[in-house]
């Protein structure tokens, strides 16, 4: 089997020669990758964005300079000069937000919303010269493949960050958990959040929000629910219970699922947790063969919880 490092550095070195990113001028816009790719990214969120209540919205999310750091992974002096580099250019304009005057929006000017078509416009041609060669199944293996890949690319480098339970970021995934569980079994998810304000905390519990590009895209908690009968522990904190695991389902099927699993045992292991439990419903299907897989053993009822029909157990 080939080595994957070696297989990524190869295609690394082959895709970046083809796509253009060794010339000083990429796609011929007057500028290297750089500023031209924070220029397409600043284009992208200048798209009106789609709301479900129209009149709540202006239309569309104000980008910050924040937003940017996190969304490319760019070190705050690296994109200063580089957004400096387009506000001279006449492409963008950065003013102080309204709301926090220690942030920064950015958005295009006219004449940076014709350079972003432009580049949008040669950046597609440049698409067409890898796969206009290609057959029909060839390029469909090749959509298939790029896809796969950058999924677990974006599922590789996700990050996994501590969070207040009663943060909006927090509040916003616990949310889209609820409704998803709400709409396959039909949880009722009331008095729910208040009790996660009070025990995913420490120092006997946690919640974690996993980020790409500075966007939550899975979450999962821990609590401590209690002694092992006869154990070592006498303080009440070496039994944990997984409490909140929720993976976006754009993100199903990369293992992310599996990789904020292992974190939280890491973190129940901190928690001096040596007992990890769950309860879940029957119609979860794949977080039942994600927790088997994962070494979770069936065990009785230790809960009332009565939307849960399974339940598992797993040392740490």
């Amino acid at each position: 089997m080939s080595d994957p490092v070696a297989v990524v550095r190869r295609f690394n070195r082959s895709y970046t020669q083809r796509i253009g990113v060794l010339e000083e001028s990429f796609l011929g816009m007057g500028m290297p990758l750089g500023p031209a790719r924070l220029l397409f990214e600043i284009g992208e969120a200048s798209v009106p964005i789609s709301d479900p209540e129209p009149a709540s919205n202006a239309g569309r999310a104000p980008l910050t300079t924040q937003i940017l750091r996190a969304r490319l992974g760019l070190d705050s002096g690296y994109l200063s000069r580089l957004l400096r580099r387009l506000e001279a250019d006449g492409l963008i304009n950065v003013i102080p937000d309204p709301g926090d005057r220690r942030r920064r929006q950015v958005d295009l000017t006219e004449a940076g919303r014709e350079r972003w078509n432009e580049l949008e416009r040669r950046s597609d041609e440049q698409a067409r010269l890898i796969v206009d060669p290609l057959t029909r199944r060839q390029r469909e293996r090749l959509a298939r493949a790029l896809s796969e890949a950058e999924l677990l690319v974006r599922a590789a480098t996700v990050t996994f960050e501590p969070a207040d339970p009663a943060s909006p970021v927090a509040r916003d995934v616990v949310d889209r958990y609820f409704a998803e569980i709400g709409r396959r079994f039909g949880f009722d998810p009331s008095g729910e959040t208040e009790k996660d304000t009070k025990l995913l905390v420490p120092p006997t519990g946690v919640f974690v929000v996993a980020l790409s590009g500075g966007e939550p895209v899975a979450c999962g908690g821990l609590q401590t629910i209690g002694p092992v009968a006869g154990g070592p522990v006498a303080d009440g904190s070496d039994i944990g219970e997984l409490k909140r695991m929720w993976v976006h389902e754009d993100w199903r099927g990369a293992g992310l699922g599996a990789r904020l699993l292992r974190h939280l045992e890491d973190q129940a292991r901190d928690l001096r947790y040596s007992v990890l439990r769950l309860d879940t419903n029957a119609a979860l299907t794949e977080a039942i063969g994600m927790y088997q897989r994962a070494g979770y053993r069936a065990i009785d009822r230790y809960n009332d919880n009565p939307w849960a029909t399974h339940f598992f157990e797993k040392d740490l």
